[in-house]
């Protein structure tokens, strides 16, 4: 059986459920877009914004997509947290865009609106596609090129429709590589598909997969060559974080994942798309749907896989989610089903709600120290005092900390927003060390001020400093609060009169930017 034109419209695929999706996706976008400028930056979104400085076809973390978008949006809105997160706000809506489109093409309209409404209502996309941060360009890219593998799928094997939706879902293919390296799950999962059932094998003697494979490369080809250039530095730290010698226990790994899932996705929904996904693949569904279901479950497959080794952070599997809303909004209707997704949309919404309100006012009894989101909180307060000792301290004074979280935060917050450095004596590797350090680029004399973390003695980073500056001072102590409640404190440290030199210690492993 080969894939034929999609049917007639149904007769409740009306134009006026097509506009209420858009509508309510479009909603979803504003609502988020309020949202990102109430919310603090986060120190990964300050990393980001720190290389949309220093634009550059590939990062030590991640591809370059994120750095430009920002770069984008700083160029619209200035260095502010709209201007930072507007186009990663925007690629989000495209994401929820390709995904109602996908429902629409497999069963109308009603399903459409239904998938516009789980999808606004996640709590990975409600919260998580405020932050500028490489997964809303993933999920942009990856929503959109499923989208046209999906009409490619239901246009006749070799025909100029099915060629040109193939090419195009190569480009924005090319795009999610740019964005996220895991973006390779798609292009391997469809593949599988199409051998797996006899009536997609066809799409093996069209050109479309071919040109759609060409298509992805080229654009991907300035990464591939800026990872020639800096010895694959890129491509070997993903691979060893997801899939490196395994640390502590499996067991625990899996259900971190699993339970990162639930509350990303909220139970009930978590639960009707794996039953979605598992009905579409017991039955004899269309050849896009199976395709759908396979993209699903393999991505799905490969993040458990992974969690064995290494820990997987829960937005990881988030692309796995867009087949996941259209083939759980396309499903005939039945009561029971219908019953538990009213209620996990109701529940849904309910957890947007605390999330968002606990972001704006802390409701939930949760410490600062343990709260996620207290962690965007306090750094203006670091900055602005580490401002008044580097103009106060005159002369050539650098400034600097020994993580790329909080390098990247006093770069933003600290006054004139300098071009911070990471020390990098302890913390993970990171983007900072591929930049000019402060030994490549201070003098004889120069000064370094730096916010270590607070501790009764002298930080191992300082202590290794001593040596090569004439005075080493403990300053202020400056915690980082949120609402009264200590998240946790930074010590101010001046180095005065750089001698010369540098002392080597190999960086300790520490999570890695989303």
């Amino acid at each position: 059986m080969t894939a034929s034109h999609p049917p007639p419209p149904p007769a409740h695929d009306d134009t006026t459920l097509w506009r209420a999706a858009i509508v309510v996706t479009l909603a979803a976008g504003l609502v988020r877009l309020l949202f990102a400028a109430l919310l603090p930056l986060f120190p990964d979104e300050t990393y980001y914004w720190d290389w949309s400085r220093r634009l550059a076809a590939g990062y030590f973390d991640h591809p370059p997509a994120i750095a430009h978008l920002v770069a984008w949006g700083t160029a619209l809105f200035g260095d502010s947290r709209i201007g930072i997160r507007f186009f990663p706000i925007v690629a989000g809506v495209v994401a929820s865009l390709s995904a109602v489109a996908i429902a629409r093409r497999l069963g109308g309209a009603r399903p459409a609106l239904l998938a516009a409404v789980v999808f606004a209502l996640m709590p990975l996309a409600a919260s998580g596609l405020v932050l500028a941060t490489p997964d809303a360009p993933l999920l942009a890219a990856s929503a959109f090129a499923l989208l046209q593998v999906v009409a490619a799928l239901q246009s006749p094997v070799g025909s100029r429709e099915s060629t040109v939706r193939w090419l195009v879902a190569g480009l924005a293919l090319g795009l999610a590589f740019s964005s996220k390296y895991t973006s390779i799950l798609l292009p391997l999962t469809v593949a599988v598909a199409l051998l797996l059932r006899p009536s997609l094998r066809a799409r093996f003697r069209e050109p479309g997969p071919y040109l759609a494979c060409i298509a992805a490369t080229l654009v991907f080809l300035p990464v591939l060559r800026w990872n020639a250039q800096h010895d694959w530095i890129s491509f070997r730290f993903q691979i060893q974080h997801g899939l490196g010698t395994p640390r502590g226990s499996a067991l625990k790994r899996e259900l971190d994942l699993i339970g990162g899932q639930l509350g990303l996705v909220s139970p009930v929904i978590f639960f009707l798309f794996a039953h979605a996904v598992w009905k579409t693949l017991r039955t004899r569904a269309d050849d896009a749907r199976f395709v759908l279901a396979v993209v699903a479950t393999g991505s799905w497959i490969f993040f458990a896989y992974s969690a064995m080794r290494r820990s997987v952070e829960p937005n990881w599997p988030a692309p796995s989610y867009i087949p996941g809303v259209a083939l759980l909004a396309a499903l005939a209707s039945a009561p029971r089903r219908d019953r538990w997704l009213r209620g996990g949309i109701a529940l849904s919404a309910l957890l947007v709600a605390v999330i968002y309100l606990d972001a704006v006012v802390p409701v939930l009894p949760v410490p600062a120290r343990r709260d996620p989101v207290a962690r965007a909180f306090g750094w203006d307060d670091l900055g602005a005092r580490m401002t008044i000792v580097r103009y106060a301290e005159g002369g050539h004074t650098f400034v600097g900390a020994d993580r790329y979280q909080d390098v990247s935060e006093l770069a933003y917050h600290v006054g004139g927003r300098p071009m911070a450095l990471c020390i990098c004596l302890t913390g993970r590797h990171n983007q900072y060390e591929l930049w000019p350090s402060f030994a490549e680029r201070a003098r004889r004399g120069d000064n370094l001020l730096l916010a270590l973390d607070d501790s009764p003695g002298t930080p191992r980073s300082a202590t290794l400093l001593t040596p090569h500056f004439d005075a080493v001072e403990r300053g202020d102590a400056v915690p980082l609060m949120r609402a009264g409640d200590t998240v946790t404190v930074r010590r101010i440290w001046m180095l005065r009169g750089y001698r010369g030199g540098w002392p080597s210690a190999p960086p300790e492993p520490a999570r890695p930017a989303r």
